[in-house]
């Protein structure tokens, strides 16, 4: 009997404590905004999809084509590349890594998917995301 409750009261603390771990809730909410961004993608709506990009001048975008700096530049880009929601298609994120960079940074690591009615496209990315003003966003993507 004190064995059991011995063992609920490890539960419940261990619970207690994975639940105020900050790590859980960052890596919680980054995967949230990812979410969102799939969603974005996939109604078409690259100016959404960028929400989850630092809006800032200092964004580093590194693709096949070279390193784009600036959130406005990143996103004519994606426009320019992807002029239409069939282009688009359905974007899919798989998450392979996700590593803490000391306080305020993660990196992510992943695969990217895209289906269209014609062909299949993906590759792999790494993210490096930054907790400005309370909310996580992309710094840096290298893409390819």
């Amino acid at each position: 009997m004190i064995k059991k409750f011995f063992s609920v009261i490890a539960f419940l603390i261990c619970s207690v404590l994975a639940a105020q771990d900050p790590a859980r809730t960052d890596t919680g909410e980054i995967e949230k905004v990812m979410n969102m961004q799939e969603q974005a993608w996939n109604e078409g709506n690259a100016e959404k999809f960028m929400q989850g990009y630092w809006n800032s001048d200092s964004l580093t975008f590194v693709g096949k084509s070279g390193v784009t700096y600036g959130w406005k530049q990143t996103l004519a880009n994606y426009k320019k590349n992807y002029p239409d929601k069939e282009t688009m298609g359905k974007l899919v994120f798989t998450i392979i890594k996700k590593e803490k960079l000391g306080n305020e940074n993660y990196l992510v690591i992943g695969k990217w998917h895209i289906t269209r009615s014609k062909d299949e496209v993906g590759g792999h990315f790494s993210l490096v995301w930054k907790k400005i003003s309370g909310q996580w966003v992309i710094i840096s993507d290298h893409t390819s």
